[in-house]
């Protein structure tokens, strides 16, 4: 029997679903949200008590971080280099120039124009950090957002711990681990949303009996007005701006959820031409891009999990 628990988290509602072949639900369901709350207040730039907050704040000064804070940076290293940089935290002044300056629920959807110059977007390689010691050293103008990443990275987590239990899924907003098929055999299905229409029926169903991550990057939820300009969350590094794409949906299936936010986000800045000749070009990966129009195109792999 598949039990879920429904929490809010991380900016995000939070699913984690375990069959377990029993009535009961195993007693480590409910230690999730528990989980979640000890990893926000490491890796939340909403939170001013926060660790990463205290990084962003150490003015230059080398930081000793946590193992969680650590792990996450450098899957956000890897990230980086894996998307070419399209995909990296040290967008957090540009987002916060683009009027994303609080937590989506509490954001004004009208805003200001912005004054001043846009803060340009840094490569991560000008951060340093010391392997041995677990330090973090900002210069004074780059400060980090993990985003989607810690997401990604959270959901993989909850897995790997629940997945003695039984078989496991986690939703940490739309960033996706799978354990394997659940316990019967059976594929676990996914729902790909409909943009702009998200309580209508799904644009497309996804079945998985692997173990995998998913991921969709959307710009449909996220945006708001910045005087007469459209914002949403998703920034380009290149122009250090919202990106401007044809996309406004790109889900992909990875080895890992890191793996697949990455991928899904970096395709939605590339846009679909670009996006879908990097996707074909990577054989671990799958996916589906949903443009503006409402046109859907798939990658030949994305057949195998229709």
């Amino acid at each position: 029997m598949v039990h879920r628990l429904q929490f809010h988290a991380m900016g995000s509602g939070i699913l984690a679903c375990v069959d377990n072949g029993s009535d009961q639900p195993p007693v480590e369901l409910m230690d999730v949200p528990a989980w979640f709350e000890e990893w926000e207040q490491s890796l939340s730039r909403f939170r001013t008590d926060s660790e990463l907050s205290r990084v962003n704040q150490a003015g230059s000064q080398p930081m000793p971080v946590s193992p969680v804070l650590w792990d996450v940076f450098q899957s956000a290293l890897a990230a980086e280099d894996f998307t070419d940089g399209l995909v990296t935290p040290t967008v957090l002044d540009a987002m916060l120039g683009a009027g994303y300056s609080s937590d989506f629920a509490s954001l004004p959807r009208q805003q200001d124009a912005p004054t001043g110059t846009q803060s340009t977007v840094r490569p991560l390689n000008l951060v340093q950090w010391d392997p041995a010691a677990h330090t973090l050293q900002l210069p004074a103008d780059i400060h980090l957002d993990f985003g989607g990443i810690a997401k990604g990275w959270a959901a993989g987590q909850a897995v790997s711990r629940l997945q003695e239990v039984g078989s496991v899924l986690m939703n940490c907003g739309g960033d996706i681990a799978v354990s394997g098929p659940l316990l019967d055999g059976s594929p676990w299905e996914i729902g790909v949303y409909q943009p702009f229409d998200r309580e209508s029926d799904y644009a497309e169903m996804l079945y998985f009996h692997t173990a995998c991550g998913v991921a969709s990057s959307a710009t449909d939820r996220r945006r708001w007005l910045q005087g007469n300009q459209l914002r949403h969350h998703i920034i380009d590094p290149r122009t250090s701006m919202p990106a401007q794409s044809d996309v406004v949906s790109a889900t992909v299936v990875a080895p890992t959820a890191v793996e697949a936010e990455a991928a899904a986000k970096s395709i939605l800045i590339q846009g679909s031409l670009d996006g879908l000749n990097w996707l074909e070009a990577n054989p671990a990966l799958a996916g589906l891009l949903i443009l503006e129009d409402g046109q859907m195109l798939y990658s030949q792999k994305i057949i195998e999990y229709l």
